[in-house]
């Protein structure tokens, strides 16, 4: 998906960039980039990160920038920051978006006389093509509201003036943007988990469609939140890093009421709760105290050096990541039955050999309890999934088999407790293997994050659009 940082200090600000920026590392894996400016000169540096850490890539570069100013970005799409010089000024820019009428708002813009520098696999860039829609307006927040006008998917952006930053949350606010202030200066970010180490409090958490600026003093508002939210479930179920937090909304403490609520109604007879690390141990928490049964650590993450298994490109170096990451404790559950809880089923790849290797090295029963309902249509928001078709989905393929049809009686299927529903779950149980499976229900979850649910998007639970 991708997450971005922003920063304005009274003194030169490359250190709190560096560090701010790698805190979002758990974002992508693909690309990362910085930018800072100094006496109206723009330094920029990116790197490919996916065979390394953000801070080896970097670390080198640093003498290089100079600044009070800077923001960067860690991107699962494009190559990012880009510079821009236009009628409006010069600017680097960073974002998190998905354009899904890339095509056409290329041809409009040829069209008008535009022209587009950065290409990959015969796409334009992305971020090239929001910088291109910005300098379409006579100001910079009539250029965002452009932005927010033309773009069929999201976007929220970072924009590096001469002297300050403007942070441009997403028009229907499906990714977030949260303000930290310390003294001396003004931070912006898409994970919270930027902020303590580097002595920054929460200071304001942007609404939908809002446009603020900031230098090191002060912030202001150049344009107000609307009243209209989608902000993503899976930021709470699956993305978001423990510590973070979303509109006042903790992550570990949204999947602990996962795990609780399921625990509480769970008849399921079992000798121990663990984890499928790392998402899945706030919700295995909140599970032990819900069911009354111990908490033991059953499957163990053997460094963070191995990336997401969800986000690698090809299904065979997925699966790779998926087994070289995860060791399981044979003499912890030798005979045991054994509750385990992870965030989602995408596939079903990764959980039917977690299951299999669960079972070789001595489980009596593997129960899987998940933390998000299942995923029965692809996102078509954000840059989540590296799914090309709804047939990825190990749902629709067990809707197929079930009804002949992927898309038969979608809305049955995803309706928690439904035969249709019991059906697809029993199926897919069976498929992988396992002793038991239940997911948590889109009542549950929105529950456990505490926004009303017009406020949140559901769309890969229920097939809601908000566009």
């Amino acid at each position: 998906m991708g997450g971005f940082f922003g920063v304005a200090e009274s003194e030169r600000c490359v250190n709190d960039l560096f560090y701010g920026v790698d805190y979002n590392s758990h974002m992508g894996t693909k690309r990362a980039g910085m930018a800072t400016c100094h006496d109206g000169i723009f330094n920029r540096s990116i790197h490919n990160i996916e065979n390394s850490y953000f801070r080896t890539k970097f670390e080198s570069d640093l003498d290089e920038f100079s600044g009070n100013c800077g923001i960067g970005v860690i991107s699962d799409t494009d190559a990012q920051p880009i510079i821009v010089n236009c009628h409006l000024g010069k600017f680097a820019i960073v974002t998190v978006a998905r354009i899904n009428n890339i095509k056409q708002l290329e041809k409009e813009l040829l069209a008008k006389g535009h022209h587009f520098c950065e290409h990959s696999y015969d796409i334009i860039n992305p971020t090239e093509m929001i910088a291109a829609l910005i300098s379409e307006g006579t100001d910079f927040v009539s250029g965002i509201e452009n932005v927010y006008k033309r773009v069929k998917g999201s976007c929220s952006m970072l924009l590096l003036l001469e002297d300050r930053i403007i942070a441009a949350r997403d028009r229907l606010g499906r990714t977030p943007i949260i303000i930290g202030k310390k003294k001396g200066a003004h931070a912006a970010t898409s994970e919270t988990c930027a902020f303590p180490n580097l002595g920054f409090s929460i200071e304001y958490n942007l609404g939908p469609g809002e446009i603020v600026e900031f230098n090191a003093e002060s912030m202001r508002q150049l344009k107000a939140p609307g009243d209209e939210m989608q902000i993503c479930a899976f930021l709470w179920t699956y993305y978001g890093y423990p510590v973070c937090e979303y509109e006042g909304k903790n992550v570990d403490e949204v999947r602990y009421a996962f795990g609780a609520a399921m625990g509480e109604t769970d008849k399921t007879e079992s000798d121990f709760v663990s984890a499928i690390p790392d998402s899945g141990i706030g919700m295995a928490l909140g599970y032990s105290d819900g069911k009354k049964i111990p908490y033991k650590r059953a499957i163990v993450k053997y460094t963070p050096t191995w990336p997401r298994s969800f986000t690698p490109s090809t299904q065979e170096r997925r699966e790779l990541v998926a087994k070289m990451k995860l060791i399981p404790n044979t003499a912890m559950m030798k005979g045991k039955r054994v509750v385990f809880c992870d965030d989602s089923i995408v596939r079903g790849t990764q959980l039917r050999d977690n299951v299999a290797d669960l079972f070789e090295n001595g489980a009596k029963e593997v129960h899987m309890r998940i933390s998000c309902p299942p995923l029965i249509y692809p996102c078509k928001y954000l840059n989540f999934t590296a799914s090309k078709s709804e047939m990825e989905l190990i749902t629709r393929r067990v809707i197929a088999e079930l009804e002949g049809n992927p898309d038969a009686h979608l809305d049955e299927y995803a309706t928690t407790g439904s035969p249709k529903y019991e059906a697809m779950v029993e199926r897919i149980r069976e498929k992988l293997k396992i002793s038991s499976l239940k997911f948590s229900s889109i009542e549950d979850v929105i529950k456990a994050i505490g926004l009303p649910k017009c406020k949140v998007c559901t769309h890969c639970f229920d097939g809601s659009s908000f566009d």
